[in-house]
């Protein structure tokens, strides 16, 4: 089970797992409520969801944490990437307000990163949760481009494609991505446990 209610990410997660023998459903599909994510860094409110998700339906529980840390902005918006303007935020609003943080930025000084930490619990008081991490490299161009993709990609400019994260195709994206990078190690470290 994937603690999110996410679309996007699920929809990117199960791309990225379908080489194995892995799915993942998500939480609300199991009557689970979203976990309030406190937690001041991306592995506390990992932890922070898929304890929520697994206590209420007592099966290992997958969460991702992920954001996007630009340079100019001190790290911000970082672990508050989806609530970046505001609690009901939607993408549209968090790129309008990244973009008018960064007006009359240079493109050298845009430097930015996706980050992901993705835990594994086997149960809601695994003291030793799986934790993995990928970090995707780039800048922010001034002006959206691009339809491939959620949250901040049309904004995240991907230096060796010379494109922005929603102008990759799906495939590309996956194996370039923070989240995808973090996958591939947590189903590297499942394979283990698993199989």
């Amino acid at each position: 089970m994937l603690a999110s209610d996410n679309a996007g990410k699920l929809k990117e997660i199960n791309a990225l797992l379908h080489a194995s023998d892995f799915v993942v459903v998500g939480q609300a599909s199991l009557g689970v409520p979203g976990a309030d994510e406190t937690g001041d860094t991306f592995i506390e409110n990992a932890i922070l969801k898929a304890r929520n998700a697994s206590q209420y339906t007592g099966r290992p529980a997958l969460a991702d944490d992920s954001g996007l840390e630009v340079d100019a902005l001190d790290g911000a918006p970082g672990v508050h990437s989806a609530r970046f303007a505001g609690s009901d935020a939607t993408d549209a609003h968090n790129l309008a307000k990244l973009l008018s943080a960064l007006d009359g930025v240079p493109r050298e000084q845009r430097g930015a990163r996706f980050q992901c930490v993705m835990v594994y619990l086997r149960q809601a008081d695994d003291a030793t949760p799986l934790v993995c991490q990928g970090t995707w490299e780039g800048s922010i161009v001034e002006q959206g481009r691009g339809d491939n993709g959620f949250g901040y990609d049309p904004v995240f400019w991907v230096t060796q494609e010379n494109q922005t994260a929603a102008e990759l195709d799906s495939d590309l994206k996956n194996r370039l991505s923070h989240r995808g990078q973090a996958l591939r190690a947590m189903i590297a470290h499942l394979a283990q446990i698993c199989w």
